[in-house]
């Protein structure tokens, strides 16, 4: 894993649904760490703080409510971003969760879509200054100045590029077909052709890499394309 990917910690005490969780947000480009109870993920936190902990309320031992907020009563840790995970729907519970300390709070069952929206958005509140730089193995983006490098070498990008790795950035590792990129970087009120895809690719390898320089920008076949640094 690169070091630059978003560190997520996992509470979750069901197995099949703790290696779920932990897997579709591995394939999104986190770097996941999952514990099945409180102490555990607690000893963990406590050494290595991540960006933010998705934390089930119900746990054997100590309960999430209470490591929520032993959590905001640690110095070092009180402003980490918590999503509080659980099957209790309630309106009131929903508040006692809140109450104790949680960012946010969804039910499940819940997709994977979802979860990785309300993440996307409780990072981007709580880290807005993190979010202008984007990092990927030795790339970084600048999305305020835009400005991008590569290895400390400036890269010259057009501005399809740009909004090209800049998407790809956001998302490593994931393969995105034509149309997906399409949609994502250009919009769906603009008629582009397909191929016009495979012309911005190649513009963006040029601009990435020297002769001697891993290629990032993957191409799965019959699938698209993907930002990897895994030769």
């Amino acid at each position: 894993m690169s070091g630059s990917l978003v560190k997520i910690v996992v509470v979750e005490d069901d197995p099949s649904l703790q290696l779920m969780i932990r897997y579709n947000l591995d394939k999104l480009g986190y770097d996941v760490s999952a514990f099945p109870e409180a102490e555990q993920a607690w000893e963990f936190i406590s050494r290595a703080r991540p960006d933010a902990i998705v934390l089930d309320w119900m746990l054997p031992g100590m309960s999430g409510i209470d490591l929520c907020r032993r959590i905001r009563g640690t110095s070092s840790l009180h402003d980490l971003p918590v999503l509080m995970l659980t099957a209790r729907a309630d309106e009131q519970d929903s508040i006692r969760g809140l109450d104790s300390g949680a960012d946010d709070y969804i039910a499940k069952p819940c997709s994977i879509e979802a979860l990785d929206a309300r993440l996307r958005a409780l990072l981007r509140r709580t880290q807005p200054v993190k979010q202008n730089i984007l990092n990927f193995a030795d790339l970084q983006l600048d999305l305020q100045t835009h400005r991008a490098e590569r290895n400390g070498r400036a890269l010259t990008l057009g501005p399809t590029e740009f909004r090209l790795l800049e998407f790809l950035m956001r998302h490593p590792r994931r393969v995105f077909s034509r149309e997906d990129l399409l949609q994502k970087v250009w919009g769906s009120n603009v008629h582009v052709e397909l191929r016009t895809i495979d012309v911005h690719i190649r513009r963006l390898r040029r601009a990435l890499n020297l002769d001697d320089e891993l290629d990032y920008v993957r191409t799965v076949r019959s699938a698209g394309y993907a930002l990897d640094d895994q030769a």
